[in-house]
Formats: structure tokens, C-alpha cells, sequence
């Protein structure tokens, strides 16, 4: 089963040449080369995600629990409708009030929530949680409590959890910590493969040039087992479909 997380940085004109009309279609065609079975995005606007839930093929958005804002910036669960089903989804805000729309706490820059769904692979009898998050860029409370409301949410479940994401954290930090800390079920994908000398980076300036550090994760728990995990460099002569790499995770269970 190919995962995928990627987040796709919001519609800005800010960006100029690297607004998003200008590579909205180089997006849908790096997803459509790797063909996740689940996708989780960030930083996605209402008309980003339409565009993509119009054009990506086979895929279908996770967003029947929600009422759409078209203000807000939305992680979003794309699933490929002919290989999984789902049987429950939600999502709640990163909060003090978790119901609330919108809701904020802790200094965080921006409301940031997590969207999840139960999801099982078709002809396999096993039932697991697919969970997307964004964590705040600013607060570093606001993520550490962020991380503790949605380990406190998952980790009390019985079924398997695959956790996917932009963290704002680099490995070693408190909330990789949070989730990877004594006690946890989880595994971090890269490291499952790559030794900590091995580090990554999943950041650029839509040049390809790394900076920064892999705050972009995959964490999962067993019976998940990591085949393949590497950042999707893909680029159409030198343009990035985002400021993000995008980073793909093949497991086996």
C-alpha cells in the first residue's frame, strides 16, 4: 500500500511564477505518477482541493463530516475510491475547544485540526486508522499540545494507526517525541530505513535547493511494515509543484 504526504502550499500571489495556477497541473500529475493509496494534504484551499478532487482520477476527498468554510486552509484525506473503503471519518480542531469552528489556543498563528477516517484496504480484513495533520508554524505550545490532544484521540483505539503530515518539527524535537516517545505504538517511516546520519530535508524555495528539516512525516504503527520511504523530488524542467517535497511511504502488512 503507497502512502503520500504533501502539502501543497496555499493559493497566493505572492508566490508569482509559482502560483498556484501555474502548477496545479504538475500537482495532479506527480500524485497520479506515484498513486498513493492515501493522500494526505496541507495548506489546501477550498478551490485547491475542488481542483484536485476534480481531477485527480479514481481518488475521492474525505470531507462528507465536514462543513466546508471556503476561509479556511484544510488537511485533507484523498483515498483512492477503488482500492479502500471507509467506514467512519472526522476531525476536530487542534484547541481548548476542539468542536468549535475555527477555534484557536495556545498562541497558534492559525486554527490548525486533524481529519481522519477508518479505512480497510479492499480484499484485506484489516481496519485502520488514516489520520492528516498540520501543526502550527509559529507556537511551539500550540504544537506540543496539538500532538498531545491527537495522541490522547488515537492511541486509546484498537485498530492500527497511520499518522501523515506537516509537524513544523524536526526529528528529536518534543512532539516527534509526543508521538515516538516510551509507550508509543509508532514508527517513524524514514527512520525505519534510513540511520539518523541519514537525515532529510522536506523543504525548498520552489528551487529543489533542500532547507530546513523533515518536518514532513509518516508515522505508523504495526502491523505496518516500511518497504520504500523517499521524498518525490519530481520536477518539470526545474518547476516544483510546491515549496514542500512531497513524501511517499510504501508499506506491507
Amino acid at each position: 500500500m503507497r502512502l503520500m504526504t504533501f502539502n501543497l502550499r496555499f493559493a497566493t500571489p505572492v508566490d508569482g511564477p509559482n502560483e498556484w495556477e501555474y502548477r496545479k497541473e504538475l500537482v495532479v500529475e506527480i500524485i497520479m505518477a506515484h498513486g498513493p493509496h492515501l493522500l494526505g494534504t496541507q495548506e489546501g484551499t477550498v478551490p485547491q482541493l475542488e481542483y484536485l478532487a476534480a481531477n485527480l482520477t479514481n481518488y475521492l476527498p474525505l470531507i462528507g463530516h465536514r462543513t466546508v468554510d471556503r476561509t479556511c486552509q484544510y488537511p485533507t484525506i484523498f483515498y483512492r475510491k477503488d482500492l479502500l473503503q471507509v467506514s467512519r471519518s472526522g476531525e476536530f480542531w487542534l484547541s481548548e475547544t476542539p468542536s468549535v469552528h475555527r477555534s484557536k489556543s495556545w498562541d497558534s498563528a492559525f486554527p490548525r485540526m486533524v481529519t481522519y477516517g477508518l479505512f480497510q484496504e479492499q480484499g484485506r480484513d484489516l481496519w485502520f486508522w488514516f489520520a492528516d495533520t498540520h501543526l502550527d508554524h509559529i507556537s511551539a505550545q500550540a504544537r506540543l499540545q496539538g500532538a498531545r490532544m491527537i495522541r490522547e484521540y488515537f492511541f486509546t483505539r484498537q485498530q492500527p494507526l497511520i499518522l501523515a503530515g506537516d509537524f513544523n518539527e524536526p526529528p528529536e524535537s518534543p512532539v516527534y517525541r509526543q508521538f515516538l516517545g516510551n509507550g508509543s505504538p509508532l514508527q517513524d517511516s524514514w527512520r525505519a530505513l534510513h540511520p539518523p546520519e541519514m537525515e532529510s530535508t522536506s523543504q525548498h524555495t520552489f528551487d529543489g535547493c533542500a532547507r530546513g528539516s523533515r518536518i514532513d512525516w509518516i508515522l505508523l504503527s504495526p502491523p505496518f511494515k516500511v518497504k520504500e520511504a523517499f521524498m518525490v523530488t519530481d520536477n518539470q524542467n526545474g518547476r516544483y509543484p510546491s515549496d514542500h517535497f512531497p513524501y511517499a511511504v510504501e508499506v506491507e502488512y
